[in-house]
């Protein structure tokens, strides 16, 4: 039998065909699009749980924010400590992502704290305020600390704030101001011992009691953007000091002290240090090294874009006498000095004593080490001063592209003893 059909009719049922195989077209083609597997291009993502598990992801939506206030501290510069220790003891044992607050406006003073981990969950302490330090000596029960943070991971500490040491009371008793006073130790004011993952960032530093800011055995560290200030003859405020840490980055900071504005000690390895102003202060120093016979290992260091003003020292290395082990692999590119005694110097007969060091044999090896692109003035006659070790000389040492000015009408000299010594460019002053 033969079916019959209009004209008419053919072509609607021609168009329906037409259109649904257009359709199946368009689907398969926006299911390739979302294909979350190139090589299967059939999975399928699902664009709406994708977009609920982001928002679970949040950080904002999971932080919990701990406000010191809450705990009972006034900020009215009386004594706030246990309201800090309350307030971190509630921040560190929090199971989601925390943010602890010293809020603005207010300056909240502390006896010596330990902020200790393992903490469950990654905390960020926020000083937007004033924290300042007891001026009671007899409350530094630990007398080589005053905000001690050790064994965090992924800890971060931010805000504008600032930290301060009051350390004007320690200095004046300081035998190195003062002779007929008891050479005593002083307190660190902010110490990270033994953490991994560490920021540090936006943040200010003054008057402390000795050194600043100090990094212990600490891993995957980055110090930014830090303002570091004490006056010129306050006695040990290092600005940073790093010991025995691996892979630090400090980067863009201010620093103003009366000893080393960088100090990078034994066991430190990968440190970088870029766009640095430092002035007044000691420069910036790697040791001393192998004091009391001891071994020193330090290695990996650069120290880039750095600006030094009115230091006693510019770019040092020091090691004592007796010591052993190694400075090695180290980097000092694109510097600018003014008015900088010292701007660079190699000492391998260091001695910090009153009384003169015995003369030994043993030493810290130094080798390859490079300054590239050095230019300023000198406040000293003798510009670059190399004084190695007769017994281990100083190995694979660079100069290039140098030029140390002094600042009288006079010819800048260098000095360089027991040493293995390169030139690239034009190099200004340099040993005959």
């Amino acid at each position: 039998m033969q079916l019959c059909l209009h004209p008419k009719v053919k072509v609607k049922m021609f168009s329906q065909s037409h259109f649904l195989c257009v359709l199946l077209i368009i689907l398969v083609s926006f299911s390739f699009s979302f294909s979350s597997d190139p090589e299967n291009p059939l999975v399928v993502h699902d664009l709406h749980r994708h977009r609920r598990t982001r928002r679970l992801q949040s950080p904002s939506a999971m932080d919990v924010t701990v406000n010191v206030d809450s705990f009972g501290a006034k900020g009215d510069g009386s004594d706030d400590s246990q309201a800090f220790t309350e307030a971190w003891k509630k921040a560190c044992s929090s199971k989601s992502d925390v943010e602890l607050v010293v809020p603005r406006n207010r300056v909240y003073q502390l006896k010596p704290m330990d902020f200790s981990g393992p903490c469950k969950s990654q905390v960020t302490l926020k000083i937007y305020g004033t924290i300042e330090a007891s001026t009671k000596q007899s409350d530094y029960k630990d007398s080589r600390h005053w905000i001690l943070f050790s064994n965090l991971t992924n800890f971060r500490v931010e805000g504008g704030g600032t930290i301060d040491g009051n350390g004007k009371k320690w200095w004046q008793s300081s035998c190195k101001v003062d002779d007929s006073h008891t050479c005593t130790t002083a307190p660190n004011a902010v110490t990270f011992l033994g953490c991994n993952t560490l920021e540090v960032d936006n943040l200010k530093f003054r008057d402390a009691q000795k050194m600043h800011l100090s990094f212990e055995s600490c891993v995957n560290v980055k110090a930014s953007n830090l303002i570091v200030t004490a006056p010129g003859d306050s006695p040990n405020t290092d600005g940073i000091h790093v010991s025995g840490t691996q892979n630090i980055g400090i980067n863009n900071c201010l620093i103003r002290t009366g000893d080393d504005c960088i100090s990078i000690v034994s066991g430190s390895k990968t440190v970088r240090a870029e766009d640095i102003t430092c002035g007044p202060g000691h420069g910036i120093s790697i040791g001393g090294l192998g004091a009391g016979s001891s071994q020193a290992e330090v290695s990996d260091v650069m120290v880039s874009r750095a600006n030094l003003m009115d230091t006693t020292n510019g770019l040092r290395i020091k090691t004592w006498q007796g010591g052993s082990g190694y400075a090695t692999n180290i980097r000092f590119k694109n510097v600018v000095m003014a008015n900088v005694s010292n701007p660079i110097i190699i000492d391998q007969h260091y001695c910090d004593q009153d009384k003169p060091c015995l003369e030994q044999d043993s030493a810290v090896e130094i080798s390859n080490v490079l300054y590239e692109n050095v230019k300023g003035t000198s406040a000293s006659k003798v510009a670059v001063k190399f004084d190695c070790s007769k017994d281990f000389r100083c190995q694979e040492i660079l100069l290039k592209d140098v030029s140390l000015k002094p600042l009288a009408d006079e010819t800048a000299q260098a000095s360089c003893e027991n040493v293995s010594l390169n030139r690239i460019g034009t190099v200004s002053p340099t040993c005959s």
